[in-house]
């Protein structure tokens, strides 16, 4: 298929600042609403900010409907940071964070401000006071979403699943909804541009992210998973084979042979 011509210079500048722009108003609006308004409202204000992030970079969401209840764990592969802008989209989740990330100028902020849970690595003391965390998280019926390969990837494979972090979807005995993450360009090719692995920086990431005319991220929904019926290290090993399905993938090594085709949400 043909490539995309790449986007005017005057077109990328501009979506920069509408960029900037929008992050300050999330900066005000974060100070200002989340300390006078309720759940409900700060999950609707962070869902449609993160709907103006991808709009502003001219990138579509796609999924399909999933029965999956509120409170469930996402567990989803991991390319981009735009990732947890099209997951906040999708569904108004707490993310499981590494720690680093909380002394991140900005974003760790906002990831304090908006339901993150910080785990420390190596520290099994700190992985049971976060189980617990989330733990109340998914028996208050919020959503919990975390990366269980630990790291992104190009979005042509899968790494293998770390099982810990799935433990207390089984101590809550809440659902587990495994989700298949993918970037296209406009011809419906699976795209490169908005990975943020090896040694790419987030600069370098959104200036191929800018440079695409458009780009469609996929969010397909696998079926439901029941957390009382595996264990940890069985509930990855699932999951991670129900992502590979439906990322075409026959192994977790292995790219896609065909790309599903999902209707527009």
């Amino acid at each position: 298929m043909r490539q995309d011509s790449p986007t005017p210079l005057l077109l990328r500048i501009f979506r920069c600042l509408r960029l900037l722009l929008h992050l300050v108003w999330i900066a005000v609006g974060t100070s200002l609403l989340y300390p006078v308004i309720g759940k409900g409202k700060r999950a609707a204000f962070k869902q449609r900010w993160s709907h103006q992030i991808l709009k502003i970079l001219s990138v579509q969401l796609e999924t399909q409907p999933t029965d999956a209840p509120p409170g469930s764990l996402i567990v989803a592969n991991h390319i981009s940071w735009l990732d947890i802008f099209a997951i906040y989209a999708l569904r108004p989740v707490a993310f499981i964070s590494k720690a680093e990330i909380s002394q991140w100028p900005f974003a760790g902020w906002l990831a304090k401000k908006n339901d993150t849970v910080f785990l420390r690595r190596g520290s099994r003391g700190h992985a049971r006071i976060v189980n617990a965390e989330i733990d109340a998280l998914l028996n208050s019926g919020m959503d919990v979403a975390l990366f269980p390969e630990g790291t992104t990837t190009d979005g042509t494979h899968l790494l293998s699943f770390h099982a810990a972090l799935l433990q207390p979807a089984i101590e809550t005995g809440r659902p587990v909804l495994p989700l298949a993450i993918s970037y296209h360009d406009a011809s419906g090719n699976l795209s490169l541009a908005p990975s943020f692995s090896g040694d790419t920086t987030l600069v370098q990431s959104l200036i191929a992210i800018l440079g695409m005319r458009s780009l469609t991220v996929r969010l397909i929904p696998a079926a439901v998973l029941d957390s009382t019926k595996h264990n940890r290290r069985e509930l990855a090993k699932v999951a991670q084979a129900a992502i590979a399905k439906q990322r075409g993938f026959h192994s977790a090594n292995n790219p896609p042979e065909k790309l599903p085709g999902p209707q527009a949400g």
